[in-house]
């Protein structure tokens, strides 16, 4: 668990904005009133980070790697690795987090009448209270919120496509932030009088919305191209040649095949290296008949070698996972297919 810097500062906000309040309940604690704000500021946030616990463990039960659980000033993320293969896994993955937000609101709610009034009660109904906001709002079909990726669940469910998803609920998120932003002009049409307060949190809000719903539009563009983007079509023809080889003469024999990459071989025909195009491109032309080629390349290590018929997504999440310039692409029967340089993939992505 990760916690930012500004959660500390939403630590101390709430304890200021809350701590009033708090005295007048209990005129008598005078100062302390701030140290008490601060442990329900610290006690909501366990219950936040109760609501990201519950997607993390939602996403273990369809044995999927959770990397992360963030604490922040809008409240949580969870960091999962990949994501859900079926709109059903994405849906159970995204609606438990405000499912429990809610019950830690029911539970707090009913727990009211076993405290007499005073600081408890005040703090328990505060608790319940910000838990059940929490939860409903956080099932406003957008995106970045959770029932942004319920609503995403539901189209991809409904029309067997997960892009589509992701556009309609990114476009729920730009409307939900326009919504947040305008809502304390709308105040007064509810006999409500706003303040400085309403305004900054609606804009804090309406941008953190607006912002992740662009994200995700800008991953449903990148994902319409995925079907172009495939390891054997963009691949360049590769020649091995031994370590001990002059890069002059590797240049000629790459050329001479029309190869567009250079693998360094064992004398036992295994691929060892992958010649880096930037380190041959910086070596001076006078240099090339005494260095080397085996000093130019990359050992292949674990991630560099990766199947030629890798495409779409699955290439970006291995490439993502080792990232490197260059990859050796190999057959099923482990021989070398080429060689995939990383920006031959982002050019397909510009063109495609």
């Amino acid at each position: 668990m990760t916690v930012a810097n500004s959660w500390f500062l939403i630590i101390g906000l709430i304890a200021l904005l809350i701590a009033p309040r708090l005295q007048l309940v209990a005129p008598g604690l005078g100062g302390w009133a701030y140290v008490a704000g601060t442990a329900f500021a610290l006690l909501l946030y366990l219950s936040v980070l109760l609501h990201e616990i519950s997607h993390a463990l939602a996403a273990r039960v369809f044995d999927m790697q959770v990397n992360s659980i963030n604490l922040h000033f809008l409240g949580g993320a969870t960091e999962i690795d990949g994501e859900a293969e079926t709109p059903w896994r994405e849906f159970v993955i995204a609606v438990v987090g405000p499912l429990t937000s809610l019950a830690v609101g029911a539970v707090a709610w009913a727990a009211i009448s076993l405290f007499d009034d005073g600081l408890l009660r005040f703090t328990i109904a505060s608790l319940a209270g910000a838990n059940l906001i929490v939860g409903l709002i956080n099932l406003v079909p957008g995106l970045p919120l959770d029932g942004g990726r319920v609503l995403q669940a539901a189209v991809w469910g409904l029309t067997s496509k997960r892009n589509l998803g992701i556009v309609v609920a990114a476009w729920g998120g730009r409307a939900a932030a326009v919504a947040a932003i305008t809502w304390p002009t709308l105040k007064p049409f509810f006999g409500l009088t706003p303040d400085v307060v309403d305004y900054l949190l609606g804009i804090v809000i309406g941008m953190f919305l607006w912002t992740g719903a662009t994200h995700a539009l800008h991953v449903a563009r990148l994902r319409r191209r995925l079907p172009g983007v495939g390891a054997r079509r963009l691949a360049r023809p590769a020649i091995g040649v031994p370590a001990d080889l002059p890069a002059s003469e590797g240049v000629r024999r790459a050329q001479e095949a029309n190869a567009g990459s250079l693998v360094v071989m064992t004398s036992g025909g295994q691929p060892v290296g992958i010649v880096s195009e930037q380190a041959l491109r910086s070596t001076p032309e006078d240099r090339l008949p005494w260095v080397p080629i085996g000093d130019l390349a990359r050992r292949i290590e674990d991630g560099l070698s990766l199947s030629a018929d890798l495409s779409g997504e699955p290439l970006l999440r291995a490439m993502n996972l080792t990232p490197a310039s260059e990859y050796v692409l190999v057959e099923l029967d482990g021989s070398i297919y080429g060689v995939l340089v990383t920006k031959d993939v982002d050019d397909a992505f510009r063109t495609s």
